[in-house]
């Protein structure tokens, strides 16, 4: 039960020697304030490299051609060769397990004002490609669609527009489904605005460009059979390394490529950075548990020092609470509450303060512009950095108690 009395006798101890209670409390604090700042700075860094690769599948990759770097079948080394329409079914109807392949064609950068409607004009990029580019690289539709099949079948001059280029070209919240543009000399239907992930482009900034179907811009672009790069998407449950090595052994074989080279094939594999940075979000917190579990365990170290002086203080008067009949285990429980009292005071004003820091990062940062936190810690883990404070406190105090019920009565009142 709730001891009143209890619990201001232990105000008056801790209160007598305010500033040896004070750092010992500190240390408690700045453990517990650097164990959650850190969790809570491992989880915003988590948080915002998710936000940076959200929308782009975690089982794909992105393959184009180099130049060889071995000679072979009378090729000379240091050869150009590009890839095919005719790769691309080949690699669809041989490795079984692909999910999505979608040929990319991105031709020169512009260098002049290539799109235009009415008086307004600006500069962009055009990529041509599969519908099904969306589900591999997902793609946020503002106003309409994006490419269908019968966009690509029926060779439509249709268009998807990223959001720089539909705010250079249209009036501000205009829907631009329907309307025309200009782009390269070539009239182009708007059927969609909608951009990809702003934070890795690997087939350029969405944002700013402008995306027909993959066989009009190999027609109206003379590319012929030629393409530039394409994406393939594992099934689920199924290593997209596996399929790289398997795609890149069909091309080897098509373009009488040497089996070896291993530079006339270049590759992005989005799984490898996916687990790159997992692991590298694994050490971060199991650094953050180590470095600020360390810092702790000192302050509680420092806690039960602390109350060994204070047993040696107070040696007589626990002598002479001895002689007057108080029980061991109430003089046990007397050091090991002051113990407690001291980290969980300290303890619960650092997870306090610790919180209310990740707060204030999380507003310096806009926290991504949607409200919503970056740098915080889940309650799981505030739950459990309660209980940390709580058991360490409790044995912080056990060694000083033992100690206390040992002391014996007529010993302690000799004691000068």
């Amino acid at each position: 039960m709730f001891d009143l009395d209890r619990w201001h006798e232990i105000f008056i101890t801790i209160s007598r020697n305010k500033l040896r209670s004070f750092l010992t409390a500190f240390g408690v604090f700045w453990g517990i304030f650097m164990l959650i700042v850190l969790i809570g700075g491992g989880n915003g860094l988590g948080n915002l490299i998710s936000g940076q690769i959200e929308g782009i599948t975690t089982n794909s990759c992105y393959i184009w051609n180099g130049r060889t770097s071995e000679a072979y079948k009378g090729f000379r080394k240091g050869r150009w060769w590009t890839i095919s329409n005719r790769d691309i079914k080949i690699i669809k109807s041989n490795v079984k397990d692909i999910e999505e392949i979608s040929p990319i064609i991105m031709p020169w950068s512009p260098t002049t004002d290539n799109a235009v409607r009415g008086e307004k004009k600006g500069t962009f990029s055009v990529q041509g490609t599969y519908p099904n580019f969306n589900k591999v690289y997902i793609h946020k539709i503002k106003f309409g669609r994006y490419l269908n099949d019968i966009d690509l079948q029926e060779h439509r001059k249709v268009c998807v527009i990223g959001s720089r280029v539909y705010e250079t070209l249209f009036n501000r919240g205009e829907d631009p489904t329907g309307h025309d543009i200009r782009v390269d000399g070539i009239y182009y239907k708007v059927v969609g605005v909608g951009d990809g992930n702003e934070d890795m482009n690997i087939s350029g900034d969405t944002r700013e460009t402008i995306t027909i179907p993959f066989t009009v811009m190999q027609k109206l672009y003379n590319y012929g059979e030629n393409v530039d790069m394409f994406v393939i998407m594992a099934k689920p449950h199924v290593a997209v390394s596996e399929l790289q090595e398997q795609t890149e052994t069909i091309l080897k074989a098509n373009h009488d490529i040497a089996p070896y080279d291993k530079q006339a094939i270049n590759s992005f594999n989005i799984e490898a950075r996916f687990q790159q940075i997992g692991f590298l979000l694994l050490g971060v917190n199991i650094l953050a548990w180590i470095v600020g579990f360390g810092t702790l365990f000192a302050g509680i170290i420092g806690v039960s020092n602390i109350m060994m002086v204070t047993v040696r203080e107070r040696t007589q008067e626990i002598g002479i609470r001895r002689a007057i009949g108080a029980k061991p285990s109430s003089i046990m429980t007397q050091i090991m509450s002051e113990s407690f009292a001291i980290t969980a005071i300290a303890g619960f004003l650092g997870i306090s303060f610790a919180v209310l820091i990740l707060q204030m990062v999380d507003v310096g940062l806009d926290a991504g512009g949607n409200g919503t936190s970056v740098f915080q810690i889940s309650f799981v883990t505030s739950v459990v950095a309660a209980l940390i404070i709580i058991i360490l406190g409790t044995l912080a105090g056990l060694g000083p108690a033992f100690r206390a019920m040992k002391i014996k009565p007529i010993e302690a009142l000799s004691e000068e």
